[in-house]
């Protein structure tokens, strides 16, 4: 029944390691990893001691039955110190190590020697056979192995009753029951001379929970978090589980945020203090618009921070998540000042480009009102078509007419100042007559429009508003161009006139019919709108017919003012 029972231990232990071989994982515990290891050949060592009845099989047996309370109590104190982390020196594991393989040393010269009379006591119980060790020098060196062992887990103890760093008490826990739990049980079977031991039993359920409590405790290992393309000196991590419980950190994170410190492992930081608003506010962040990556403020430090789920294995759920901080100040302070440089910078560009183009525009101004004092037949003639042009851009933004953005609208009501500026090449002589121009003379004048296109892009050129350059250019040329295509001088068709040419046209030739010249007085309203009405289609765009409607009425207001 014994033997049986042991087997059951043995196979259930077997199945543990097995399962703990399968984690496809680059960083298992060498700890733990050697733990689930070996206790399986423990668990053999009794199982198969139960079933000889030689003393030299049952002296072998005895070593790896011992394994538990000297080599493996040994790898078990380590882990707890690495938990805690406590640094252990490598000599210092050297030596611990040494001391337990060399529990196999008297086993072997009992074996070239021979073994002592009743030394190694079997019986037969029935339910498998019961060996005893009585005496020698194998039990003496254990026993005080193991005591040395007892002592070293009393001061872990004290070392964790007086320690507040961040650790999984849990997890810490898991590990102290089961060594203090396996020496007890061991103290007790020495003592009441039992036998058969349950501590196959015990080891049993310590495999089994080693492996289904691996991915929480490696939770609570922060550089097991970490690739080795990611670890730094210079980064803080700390993990957070998905319900908001503190995992765990190094100690650059605890110097980015001083207080995270104190915080309990397996505890939800508080929503008060500052790391909790921290970390809480990242994590909310995350979730709601998926920022990977962005900067926070402690102090009078800024630091930058990335954000990912960490899983246990490749394509696994989340299980919590993964926070990278590093200190950023210094960066954000150059940042900062480059910033503020470029800002410099660019308004004293910004403040040079507006001096620059102003100046083009009081050169184009003078250049009209030069025009105008040439040209005795137009006098007010800019200004007028100027504010005619402003009131019909405004009734086409209000009542959209047309597609005409707010940037096109503005340089329209810019340049309609500039679209006569080629007459100032035009002789006087045909400028200012008081006649009807001959056929000779009409022709020169129609050059105005192709010398006004010229002389905008050579006025304009090198401003950097190009939207502007080519809207100055298009009234210039263009604006006496017609829809049905006899205008000049390209002789463009429909919408092959650009519709700031097109809303040209019609303040020029609405303030040329109500307007005084020196061969003709103001045509009325309602004449003038007769006449711009009948030229809907033929000389104007037919889809003005609806903007000059709309603006008629303002538009005589207008004229009643300034004539």
């Amino acid at each position: 029944m014994v033997t049986a029972g042991f087997g059951v231990c043995l196979v259930i232990s077997v199945l543990a390691t097995l399962l703990f071989a399968l984690r496809n994982d680059d960083h298992v515990n060498s700890y733990d990893w050697s733990i689930s290891l070996l206790l399986p050949f423990i668990i053999m060592g009794y199982w198969l001691k139960t079933q000889t009845s030689s003393q030299e099989a049952a002296l072998v047996l005895f070593v790896f039955i011992n394994l538990g309370t000297t080599v493996l109590l040994a790898i078990m104190l380590f882990s707890m110190l690495r938990h805690l982390e406590i640094p252990v020196s490598p000599w210092l594991k050297f030596i611990v190590y040494a001391a337990a393989f060399t529990q196999l040393f008297p086993v072997w010269m009992t074996l070239r020697r021979g073994m002592p009379d009743g030394m190694i006591q079997i019986t037969d119980t029935g339910d498998g056979y019961s060996t005893r060790m009585r005496g020698g020098s194998f039990a003496f060196s254990h026993i005080a192995f193991a005591l040395a062992m007892l002592i070293v887990v009393f001061g872990i103890v004290a070392i964790v009753q007086a320690r507040r760093k961040t650790y999984s008490r849990r997890t810490l826990a898991f590990y102290m029951s089961f060594v203090l739990a396996g020496m007890v049980m061991y103290a007790l079977e020495s003592v009441l001379d039992m036998n058969f031991s349950g501590l196959p039993y015990l080891y049993m359920v310590a495999d089994v929970l080693l492996v289904l409590n691996y991915d929480r405790t490696r939770a609570h290992d922060i550089s097991s978090l970490i690739s080795d393309n990611h670890k730094a000196m210079s980064r803080g991590y700390v993990a957070i589980g998905l319900n908001g419980w503190f995992l765990s950190a190094n100690e650059k994170c605890f110097e980015f945020l001083p207080d995270l410190k104190n915080q309990r492992v397996d505890t939800r930081i508080p929503q008060d203090s500052p790391s909790g608003r921290t970390l809480r506010g990242i994590i909310e962040n995350y979730n709601a618009n998926g920022t990977t990556a962005a900067t926070f403020r402690s102090g009078e430090r800024t630091f930058a921070y990335e954000i990912a789920p960490f899983r246990f294995h490749p394509g696994g759920t989340p299980q919590g998540y993964l926070i990278d901080i590093r200190d950023a100040t210094e960066e954000t302070r150059n940042l900062e000042i480059l910033a503020d440089f470029n800002t410099r910078l660019n308004q004293e560009v910004a403040e040079k480009t507006r001096s620059v183009e102003n100046m083009q525009e009081k050169l184009v101004l003078s250049l009209a009102d030069m025009v105008e004092n040439r040209d005795s037949n137009t006098g007010g003639h800019v200004k007028r078509t100027s504010d005619v042009v402003r009131i019909l851009v405004e009734d086409i933004q209000a009542n959209q007419y047309f597609p005409l953005s707010d940037e096109l609208a503005k340089d329209i009501v810019r340049t309609a100042p500039m679209h006569d500026l080629g007459k100032v090449s035009i002789d006087s002589s045909i400028l200012n007559k008081p006649a009807r121009l001959t056929p000779e003379e009409f022709a020169i004048m129609k050059t105005h429009s192709t010398i006004s296109g010229q002389m905008v892009m050579i006025l304009l050129e090198g401003m950097e508003e190009e939207h502007l350059v080519e809207t100055a250019y298009h009234v210039a040329r263009y604006h006496h161009e017609r829809w049905d295509g006899k205008g000049y001088p390209e002789g463009l068709v429909g919408e092959m006139i650009p519709l700031e040419a097109r809303i040209m046209a019609v303040a020029d030739v609405y303030d040329a019919l109500v307007s005084k010249r020196v061969y003709k007085e103001p045509m009325s309203y309602e004449k003038a709108a007769q006449i711009m009405q009948e030229g809907m289609g033929t000389q104007f765009d037919p889809n003005m017919h609806l903007v000059f409607l709309s603006c008629r009425s303002r538009l005589e207001h207008y004229y009643s003012l300034v004539q």
